[in-house]
């Protein structure tokens, strides 16, 4: 069979058609075994692609089972960043993306040229940068964070400690908020979470008064601002199974409410309004890994991930030394 190398170069993905009649549930779980293969999803994928997954998480998790993991191959259904990681921490592995041309709006926010000449700006600060960039800034950073630690991490540094914050403005400004600490932030944001409209969700909150607001981080600060928890996606996702609350407006990106439904189904979720026409809050990105693609990716072990090994030396520093923090810390 050809397997239509130049698509991937053309369209991020094996162009491969599926056989509709196959349950892809089982051939997938029959070739991961047959591969010594494991799936590492994000909570922001498709329902049918995290019920296939072996681990779903956020950042840091998926961070901390690609390091650990005893698999051949690594399958990340999550975007370029994620995958780059999963391939940083296991070099030696080969680390597959469903599709290649899923990027994300924040890492793309901050070009490593541009950020290298910011940081010469600041010659004294220590660069801290959110997992959600390139591993070239990865490359150009002292310690790599997550949502779930950054706050934990930062805390652990000493007062007289300067810091660079990247690539998130809205994740730092809550950060300087909750640690009373001034740093010099980068300006970049999410796509996704500066979609959200206060306006709507005020009004939703009016329809649903006994309602909490569970809001990401990266939201901008009027909408955490009025949120009864503020979190990671795994935090939110605890926090919903705890909380004796029967209704939550969640506030990031929807991939998270299929979790949270499993977990809790006689609790209603209501997604977070965007402030446009759309009905839903989806990462286009996250959207592009599909079950046929993930399927394909796996089947042919393409496409895969490749970086240059000076890179990946750079690059791991930063993130081993989070994982380090995280195990020291208890995280």
């Amino acid at each position: 069979m050809n397997l239509n190398i130049n698509d991937i170069e053309e369209k991020g993905y094996l162009d491969i058609s599926v056989n509709p009649s196959l349950d892809l549930f089982h051939e997938i779980e029959k070739l991961k075994k047959e591969k010594n293969a494991v799936i590492l999803a994000h909570y922001y994928q498709d329902a049918d692609i995290q019920d296939v997954a072996d681990y779903i998480g956020d950042s840091l998790g998926l961070s901390q089972q690609a390091a650990k993991t005893n698999a051949a191959i690594i399958v990340f259904a999550g975007v370029q960043f994620m995958a780059e990681t999963a391939k940083i921490l296991s070099p030696q592995k080969k680390v597959l993306l469903p599709d290649l041309k899923a990027g994300c709006s924040l890492a793309d926010a901050c070009p490593a040229d541009a950020f290298k000449k910011f940081k010469a700006l600041h010659p004294d600060h220590l660069v801290i940068s959110y997992v959600n960039c390139s591993a070239e800034i990865k490359a150009l950073t002292d310690i790599v964070c997550t949502s779930s630690n950054a706050l934990q991490i930062i805390e652990s540094l000493p007062l007289s400690q300067k810091i660079i914050f990247a690539p998130d403005k809205n994740l730092g400004t809550y950060l300087v908020k909750k640690t009373g600490r001034e740093m010099v932030l980068w300006d970049g944001s999410c796509m996704v979470h500066e979609i959200f409209s206060l306006e709507k969700i005020i009004q939703l909150k009016k329809k649903h008064p006994n309602a909490q607001l569970l809001a990401h981080p990266e939201c901008e600060s009027s909408i955490l601002q009025i949120a009864d928890y503020i979190g990671s996606t795994t935090g939110i996702l605890n926090y919903s199974v705890n909380n004796n609350g029967q209704e939550f407006i969640v506030a990031t990106e929807a991939g998270i409410l299929h979790q949270m439904q499993k977990a809790s189904p006689q609790k209603t979720f209501i997604p977070a309004p965007p402030n446009n026409a759309c009905a839903c809050n989806d990462c286009p990105y996250m959207k592009l890994n599909t079950l046929e693609k993930l399927y394909n990716c796996l089947k042919y072990e393409l496409p895969a991930i490749e970086m240059d090994p000076m890179l990946i030396e750079a690059a791991k520093k930063p993130i081993v030394r989070m994982l380090d923090i995280s195990e020291k810390l208890g995280l």
